[in-house]
């Protein structure tokens, strides 16, 4: 959701001595927003017994961040090597980390072993066979199909690349046990950045009906069942948020429906990422420039490669002139980075007050899958991170790239390849 008063009264008085300081662009993250999402998520959901957040690292891969969360006693939801690593090195080790890869290799299962292990969230029916070394606990990916529609980022569920399917799902748990499993979790994920309460609610009831539907035929009593992310939250000011108060209520009354009639409850586990980071985030960038051709732009020292959002999935970022939030809106703007191409937009017509060269602005909702989905095409570099602690004292909390970084790769020996010559 756009930035909360809160944030914006702690940062905006001092946005213009922290560009003085480290210079724009950079994202900016909000401790004290990011510490009452998770609070308040533990609060509406303490009604079932071992709830856990696993934080998805892909949305904001930083270890001053994931401290934060591992502080208050989350997990985290990885699907890659360095992933794994992030985590470990704040802390976390064994079912405080739930690897979910795809399409994954025999190094990946390896890491994935080290350091005491974590809980192995298989995809695919098909690796089974190819753990080297099968853990006693295991969790698969359920991918209901056509029984769930999608929502427009994840699509449709058959299209999906994920998961195993509602034909495979019990012979996935005979062949895990088979390999010598005895403990035992469930895992879905169906939907991005949903608003609509009542599909997350759905998803928890989808997954219980698979956890009593396995138990039924092999025996199984799931340890836990995992809901996956997806909570969304609104970009734009006339979004209304997520109604996370009945969310919880009700997926909070289907647990303990459950219990009643099978006399156990699974824990409830859940990977929300965009949701507990993406509102306590933003990208300062500064205007340096003005440009009225067909259209009226403003040019900012910022580009795609520090958000890609806009670009790839035409979203709507909100957006202030620091300083400016009082006057009329009475220009309408494109505001676009430097590189080549033509989606490298912020903004597309865009009612906002009259910005001048010099005018810092503030890009809301970069707090998830903002920095992370950065690249460096043109070979423009990705920025710094920041932190607005709670005692209203700001940390670096990463440096921006240099040219040294993007050459770094280029330095290697020499390494020549030449085929044996067939002589026959």
């Amino acid at each position: 959701m756009p930035m909360s008063q809160s944030f914006k009264d702690r940062l905006f008085p001092i946005a213009a001595q922290l560009v003085d300081h480290y210079g724009s662009p950079f994202h900016i993250y909000d401790e004290v927003g990011i510490r009452e999402t998770g609070e308040m998520l533990k609060k509406i959901f303490s009604g079932i017994d071992g709830f856990r957040e696993y934080y998805a690292v892909k949305a904001l891969p930083n270890p001053s961040i994931l401290k934060l969360m591992f502080d208050m006693g989350f997990g985290f939801d990885c699907s890659s090597i360095g992933e794994l690593r992030l985590s470990r090195q704040v802390g976390a080790r064994g079912e405080q980390i739930m690897f979910t890869s795809n399409n994954t290799n025999q190094v990946e299962f390896a890491v994935a072993a080290e350091e005491g292990g974590c809980v192995l969230n298989l995809d695919d029916i098909s690796l089974i066979d190819k753990v080297p070394e099968f853990p006693e606990l295991i969790c698969f990916r359920y991918n209901p199909g056509p029984r769930r529609t999608g929502n427009v980022i994840i699509g449709n569920p058959v299209e999906a690349k994920y998961g195993v399917t509602h034909e495979q799902v019990v012979s996935a748990y005979r062949q895990a046990q088979q390999r010598g499993a005895k403990r035992f979790g469930l895992h879905t994920m169906v939907a991005s950045n949903e608003l609509d309460y009542t599909y997350m609610v759905e998803t928890a009831r989808m997954v219980l009906e698979i956890a009593e539907l396995v138990e039924s035929e092999l025996g199984i009593k799931f340890e836990f069942v995992n809901i996956g992310g997806g909570f969304g939250i609104p970009y734009s000011p006339d979004q209304a948020p997520l109604d996370v108060d009945s969310m919880a209520a009700e997926i909070t009354a289907l647990f303990n429906a459950f219990r009643a009639k099978h006399q156990y409850v699974p824990r409830m586990y859940m990977e929300s990422g965009r949701f507990m980071t993406g509102p306590h985030g933003c990208l300062i960038t500064s205007a340096i420039n003005h440009k009225n051709i067909y259209r009226d732009y403003i040019g900012v020292d910022a580009c795609m490669s520090a958000l890609m959002r806009p670009a790839m999935y035409g979203a709507y970022h909100h957006l202030d002139v620091i300083g400016k939030e009082a006057l009329p809106k009475d220009h309408i703007y494109d505001v676009s980075g430097s590189l080549c191409e033509n989606n490298d937009k912020f903004a597309v017509q865009r009612e906002l007050p009259k910005i001048d060269e010099g005018d810092i602005l503030a890009i809301h909702d970069t707090g998830a899958h903002g920095h992370a989905m950065g690249f460096q095409y043109n070979a423009k570099l990705r920025p710094k991170e920041l932190l607005l602690r709670a005692d209203g004292s700001v940390e670096l909390i990463r440096r921006e790239e240099t040219l040294d970084d993007y050459f770094a790769t280029l330095n290697f020996k020499v390494d020549q390849f030449h085929p044996a010559q067939n002589k026959g």
